[in-house]
């Protein structure tokens, strides 16, 4: 049996200053420093698109960041879509913590498995109230609310619709924006 060390988001910072892992793909989770899927044109243009989409609606409201860190209890993972509140700084000095996080996004392809079991885990414990997941060899949206301890209560999928965010009841954001079947 392997014995792996874990890394803590201090030590991992450390790593990233000294230039260890310049150039590399990678996000701390769970405290293990784990190599990212590279990205394929469908979900790279995904993530554009639905990123525009948030934008257009969230304007003023909200920040919408793309595959950028957030910190959390012992992982960064870069989420592929992250709505955070606005920071007088526009995070400069830190990434977001689960206080700043409205809810977080991520476009599974290949990584499907990994984003609703591994990547919920992690949100949940830490705290986030919404986590989605577009699900695109299937074309639908996962979407997981009230964390409680190491899970979500609430998980249900969709195809069609609209869906008003928790932290912005009163703004309707049409599903097929976000799938391939617009």
């Amino acid at each position: 049996m392997k014995t792996l060390h874990k890394w803590s988001v201090k030590d991992y910072h450390q790593i990233i200053e000294s230039g260890v892992l310049e150039g590399k793909f990678v996000e701390l989770l769970e405290g293990e420093i784990v190599v990212m899927s590279p990205e394929k044109p469908i979900h790279s243009s995904r993530i554009d698109t639905v990123a525009d989409y948030l934008r257009d609606i969230l304007q003023g409201k909200a920040k919408v960041r793309e595959a950028h860190p957030i910190t959390l209890d012992n992982s960064e993972p870069e989420p592929d879509i992250a709505i955070v509140q606005f920071e007088k700084d526009n995070y400069a000095t830190r990434h977001p913590y689960p206080q700043d996080i409205y809810w977080l996004i991520e476009v599974s392809n290949q990584t499907l498995t990994k984003d609703l079991e591994e990547k919920s885990v992690i949100y949940a414990r830490n705290g986030i109230q919404e986590y989605w997941v577009i699900d695109l060899p299937h074309n639908k949206l996962w979407i997981f609310t009230q964390p409680q301890e190491k899970r979500y209560v609430n998980r249900q999928e969709i195809t069609t619709d609209n869906i008003n965010p928790l932290a912005f009841p009163k703004i309707n954001i049409k599903v097929e924006q976000l799938l391939l079947n617009r």
